[in-house]
This record gives structure tokens, sequence and C-alpha cells, in this order.
């Protein structure tokens, strides 16, 4: 199996750190606002090489963050006069639903930069104690040319950059010994939540966390970092740095990135009003459809998003979608034909066709195509006159790679209008007696079945997926 490493440049040989495991950290939101289909990519992306290493037989660890405390955060709470924990929590929800309707699978820890920070305090003590940052005005700072082999991710050389970081005004900005190191912890200011340090009463720099829960749920070297190509610079090239210095060994052996979404040949932007966010697409699509789209194209390419190209994804899913429920509802010889054997050996050779592009740095787009020619192969091959064994092995064949790709192959049970009605009417009287966790069963139960709720001042709203 092959994997292009943004660290080498080109595709590796994917070797785990332990035999038959797989440790892997993926970037997730920050949690200000409804998840876009921006960060949807890197979700879909990066779920489907989990799920291949699964059907390979890896055990994957595969741990994918929340930021829950971050300017964004603050500025929306302070905008609703709530606490920044509100803000977040809600979010995160919203995200969870998002995801859920994605079939993006659980990750085996989400964790939470705000349930992270006596491992943040720790390991910037460390880096402190060893010489690679330092304290200025209740600011640290990490010593970025402490580090010589900053640059290397992003392949940038250090003494050609300037502060390109995060633009964060916090106090002690003077005291930098350098314009290019960068905040490990921040005192905090009038309305942020803080916590305790041995330094301020603040919170920590955004690169710092990713390090931390990356060490503690996966250890100190891990096989696989992933995230959006707008990550290399400065966060994972940061994460590198001060990982390296801390640990004393090579932080991850893989870095992935996906390639940018683009909406109608324009990059994404409130100010352009072309900004969507999955639920807003939600609205109009199955959520599979946009899953299955952005499948569509290799990951590190760029992909532009537009109706016409939804279109399409909808309709080659749907032929997919067609072609299981015909294998599924056929009846056929119980004796095998003739012809049977060489139709299955044709099956064969396409999931071959299909492992050998996943495995040449996870090509969906070839992926797909290869699930395409097994459906072709089984409209035609697969008749009232072929034998039963030969129908499950193609229904078989195909469910499988449907769920590596993580389509749903069962059709959505539809509720009728009333039923809806009935468990919203149940969800707002589990609220009202402050039965969260029943209020949000039936959120969930209904997310599962393709009814998206959105709360309003007017009341709940809801649409079909």
């Amino acid at each position: 199996m092959k994997i292009y490493n943004t660290l080498t440049r080109r595709k590796d040989e994917f070797v785990p750190v332990e035999e038959g495991k797989v440790k892997m950290y993926v970037c997730g939101p920050t949690v200000y606002n409804y998840i876009h289909i921006g960060n949807a990519r890197p979700m879909i992306i990066f779920d489907t090489v989990r799920r291949y290493f699964e059907y390979k037989g890896y055990q994957v660890d595969y741990v994918s963050n929340f930021t829950d405390v971050d300017d964004k955060i603050i500025k929306k709470a302070n905008e609703e006069g709530v606490d920044a924990s509100v803000i977040s929590e809600r979010f995160i929800k919203e995200a969870q639903t998002d995801m859920q309707g994605l079939n993006v699978e659980e990750a085996t820890v989400h964790p939470r930069a705000t349930q992270e920070i006596d491992g943040m305090i720790a390991m910037i003590q460390k880096l402190i104690d060893t010489g690679h940052a330092y304290e200025a005005d209740g600011t640290v700072y990490f010593r970025t040319r402490s580090y010589k082999d900053y640059g290397r991710l992003s392949k940038k050389n250090i003494d050609d950059l300037e502060a390109g970081h995060r633009q964060i005004q916090v106090n002690g900005e003077e005291g930098k010994e350098d314009p290019l190191d960068f905040v490990l912890w921040k005192p905090k200011k009038e309305g942020e939540p803080f916590w305790h340090s041995p330094w301020s009463d603040g919170r920590p720099g955004w690169h710092i966390e990713c390090s931390v829960m990356a060490k503690k749920y996966l250890g100190d070297t891990i096989d696989i970092h992933a995230g959006g190509e707008d990550l290399i610079f400065p966060h994972h090239e940061n994460e590198i740095a001060q990982s390296v210095c801390a640990n004393g060994v090579e932080f991850a052996h893989y870095w992935m990135h996906n390639g940018f979404l683009n909406i109608n040949n324009e990059k994404m932007s409130k100010s352009k009003g072309n900004f969507l966010t999955v639920r807003q697409i939600s609205e109009k699509y199955d959520l599979q459809v946009l899953r299955f789209f952005m499948l569509s194209a290799q990951y590190r390419s760029p992909l532009n998003f537009s109706a016409d190209l939804m279109d399409a994804a909808a309709s080659g899913l749907e032929r997919i979608l067609t072609a299981i429920d015909r294998l599924r509802t056929m009846k056929c010889s119980q004796e095998p034909a003739p012809e049977d054997a060489a139709a299955e050996e044709k099956c064969r050779e396409l999931v071959q066709k299909f492992e050998d592009a996943m495995e040449d740095d996870f090509n969906t787009a070839d992926a797909v195509s290869a699930v395409f020619e097994i459906v072709k192969a089984a409209n035609i091959h697969v008749t009232e006159q072929s034998g039963d064994k030969l129908r499950r092995y193609y229904l078989d064949e195909i469910e499988k790679l449907c769920n590596v790709l993580g389509i749903i192959t069962e059709k959505k049970e539809e509720l009728l209008e009333s039923d809806i009605q009935a468990l919203i009417d149940e969800r707002q009287a589990a609220r009202k007696a402050k039965n969260f966790a029943r209020a949000d069963e039936i959120r969930d139960e209904l997310a599962a079945k393709g009814i998206i709720l959105k709360d309003t001042r007017e009341g709940v709203k809801w649409s079909r997926a």
C-alpha cells in the first residue's frame, strides 16, 4: 500500500509502527458554527481511509478532536451573552448530527481541547525546561529556531519566513525573541475563559492542543496525521516542531492532506455568498450524495462543488443502489449456470481493481469506477437463469465495497409527517422537563431516518435529508 506523504513529497510504502495496527490522528473542526462542506471533505476522505484499513484487517485507533476553545467561539459567545462552553457544546452536537448524516464512523476517541489542559501545561513546561520555549509577561513562546528541521513539512526556508501564524493579539507580543516564535500559552483577556498555569491565567495556543491529544491517545510516534492542505503551515509544521522537541522522537511517519473545495469554481467564502454548510446541503440532497460526490475525485486534487456535479453524483449513486436492490430481490436458479464461473471470476478481477486503486494512495475516483464496472457486470451476467450462488457473490462484494466507501445500501425508512411531528413534540416536552438525554435520543433517531431538525426562534423546523 502506497501513501502520498506530504513530508517526503512522494508515494511511500505504508509500514505501520506496530504490525497490524494503524494509529491515525485527524484534525477536527473548530466548533463555533455548523460544519461547512470544506470541513466535510477531510471527514469523509479520512473516514474512508480508515474503513479501507479495517477492510484489510488492520486495527485502527482513530482520533479526531474538537477544538472547543478559540477566538471565534469566544466572539460568538460574547455576542449571545453566554459562556463559551454553551457555544462549543451546541455545535459539537450539531457536528455529530451532520457526521452521522455523512455516515462518518465514530472516532475511537473524540477529545476536546478544554479537557486536555493539564497535558498541555505539562508539555509546555517540558519545552521550557529543555530550552525550546520561554515565558515573557505571562505568554509562553516556542523558540522556533531551536528546532533545526523547522520547515521540513511545508518545504519553507526558515530564513525566508515571516510570522505567518494566526493573527492573535496577545499580551507580551513585544517579548518575542524572534518574529517566527509562536504562542504556546497566552494570558486571558476580559470576558475570555481561562485556566490556571505557572505563567498566567490564560489558555493554550492552537498548535499545542493537537500535539498533546495525539500523544495522550496514540503515543509519541503515530502512523498517520491528516487534515486539509491549509493546515500544512503553520499548524502541522508547528505540531512537528513542538512534539519532536518535547518527546525526542519522530512525531508522525505519514502526513496526508486533502485538496481544497471550491464552489462553482470559486473559493468558498462568506463575503462571496457561496459559503455552504452541510446542514444547508441536507435540505436539498441526501447527505449520502454529498459523500459519494466527495469520493468522485482523488483526495489531493482540488474539488469543485456545483449543482450539476451533485446531480450527477445522485444519479450515479442511484445506479448502484438500484443494482443492489435488484440483486436482493431477484429469484435465481438453485443450480449454477455454465457461464457462472467466468462471471464470478470477472467480479473477482474487478474487486482487485478496486483494491489496487485504494492501495495507490486511496484513489477513490478509480475505486468508484471499479464499483460501477461490477454493477455493470452484475446487470449483464446475473439473471434469473444464473445460480443463486453467483447472485449472492456479486451482492456481497458490492455491499462490502460500498461499506468501504461509507455508502449506506439499506433504504431509509420513510416517516409520515404525523410521526415526525409526534417525535418533535415529544422532544420539546423532554427538553422542557430538562430530560436532555431523551431529547438528544429523539434528534439522533430522526437523523438516522433522514430527518434533520433545526431549532429556530420560530420553533423547530425539519427537513428530509
